[in-house]
């Protein structure tokens, strides 16, 4: 799995020509994994302060939920792609295509389960 994150602000701030770019990146690289089947599924995701976080209380009682993301940083989820690739150098490979000065920072994730995409 390739997370993307990146900082709503600076995402708010983008012009229409830096969104452009993104969108124009993010569709080449769509095309490029599609045509090798590596692409599995994706998505972008809302801003941070549209989230709500669910918590377990220790004690069994109840979950509790709160406004706002898991963590507290200047840096958030933005996206993810679920790739199948042969390599995990392949996979930093495709992971190094989505930095620029939008995403500021991809962690790549195995997958040691899934359902619902196939056979993988």
């Amino acid at each position: 799995m390739v997370l993307m994150y990146a900082d709503p602000a600076a995402t708010a701030a983008m012009t229409a020509a830096e969104r452009a770019e993104v969108f124009r990146r993010h569709e080449a690289l769509h095309q490029d994994l599609e045509g090798t089947g590596e692409m599995l599924n994706g998505a972008g995701l809302a801003y941070p302060g549209d989230t709500k976080t669910i918590r377990w209380q220790d004690d069994g009682s109840a979950s509790t939920a709160t406004d706002g993301p898991l963590a507290d940083t200047t840096d958030h989820l933005t996206a993810y792609y679920v790739i199948d690739c042969a390599t995990p150098e392949r996979a930093r490979e495709i992971a190094e295509r989505v930095l620029d000065f939008h995403v500021v920072a991809v962690e790549l994730r195995p997958v040691h389960d899934s359902f619902g995409m196939g056979e993988t």
